[in-house]
């Protein structure tokens, strides 16, 4: 069987996740890199052992290749995605899918004009965690969904604010380069959220972008939701610290960052620890529960999402993640800010 000849754009931290699993899938091959041609860029290039290229137009016309995966900077994925649709090339552009909601509109009215084959990486939805819960959860064994509370607290090192000095403006805070991650989770667990209320804060670094946030959900089955963010909590309540998905963080097994809560029982996530009560019994806080332990099979989901990628590459399935489910996530993060600014409810 042929391999799937594969382009990354950006090879920064999340590019060269891309690359080493592209390296070690058996079905892929790395055609080329495209990146500004500095001497790092120039020497990962030797390192593989393939061409770098400036843009996509020249890499179109050197090489004959079956997929793009775009990891670079947010403000470049529009137009780099357009490119690939335009050429035909399916592709694979990192979150978010543009760095602003009209922007991203305008390619996903390319995607349905061209019907183009697009894949955003929200690559969580993947993870054999949110797969489980949502069984859980549409199975019925929490009952209609009352709550869902949320963390994401970590602490981001200075040297990560030295190595991007980008991160410490507008648009480089937590919330547009993780909330949008739990954005996904929260809609794939408790569905559409309908409107938000947040407030933010930077008192801690000082930066003219936030490192503190809290955010109220509010989702279209009634469902309530708290949320808390900082990128300067020296916490463990964190899905990357959670989860256990990216061995480069150290994992807390005896925290959890989401504990979802239906009228039947609770979930805790990921632990999956569910508590709850039998059809048959009287529900009462003067009761006790049955407990669980939910056991799941854990998998990288980003493996996972390039085993998409080459089915979508090949016909054999629609992209998971789509540009509306994209975009929807964008619009949400784009009314947290506005909220937060304005100090007011703000409707999707």
């Amino acid at each position: 069987m042929d391999k799937i000849k594969l382009v990354v754009v950006g090879p920064g931290l999340i590019g060269k996740k891309h690359i080493d699993l592209i390296l070690a899938h058996p079905r892929c091959e790395l055609a080329a890199i495209v990146a500004p041609k500095t001497d790092e860029n120039l020497d990962i290039a030797r390192e593989l052992n393939v061409d770098v290229y400036s843009d996509l137009d020249a890499v179109f016309k050197a090489a004959n290749i079956d997929g793009v995966i775009i990891s670079s900077p947010n403000i470049f994925h529009v137009q780099q995605a357009a490119k690939c649709i335009l050429n035909n090339i399916p592709v694979l552009v990192e979150k978010p899918i543009a760095h602003t909601y009209e922007e991203g509109l305008m390619l996903m009215n390319l995607v349905d004009t061209h019907k183009a084959k697009l894949l955003v990486g929200h690559h969580r939805t993947y993870s054999s965690i949110i797969k489980t819960a949502q069984k859980i959860i549409q199975d019925g064994r929490l009952g209609s969904i009352v709550s869902v509370m949320g963390s994401a607290l970590f602490y981001k090192p200075d040297q990560y604010f030295l190595d991007g000095p980008w991160r410490s403006q507008p648009g480089g805070g937590p919330i547009l380069i993780n909330l949008i991650h739990e954005i996904g989770n929260l809609r794939a667990l408790c569905g559409e959220i309908s409107s938000v209320q947040a407030m933010a804060s930077n008192k801690i670094r000082s930066y003219p972008v936030e490192d503190t946030v809290a955010v109220n959900f509010c989702f279209e089955s009634g469902a309530l939701g708290v949320f808390l963010l900082s990128d300067t909590a020296s916490s463990a309540r964190s899905w990357e610290q959670t989860a256990g998905e990216n061995p480069a963080y150290p994992r807390y097994e005896d925290e959890d960052c989401y504990t979802v809560s239906g009228t039947n029982g609770s979930l805790a996530i990921p632990s999956m620890r569910l508590k709850y009560f039998s059809n048959d019994e009287e529900r009462s806080w003067w009761k006790p529960f049955k407990q669980e332990q939910i056991v799941y099979r854990q998998c990288d989901p980003i493996w996972e999402q390039l085993n998409h990628f080459i089915k979508v590459i090949e016909g054999l399935e629609e992209p998971r993640v789509t540009a509306f489910d994209g975009l929807q996530n964008l619009k949400i993060i784009e009314a947290i800010y506005k909220s937060a600014e304005l100090g007011k409810l703000i409707s999707i």
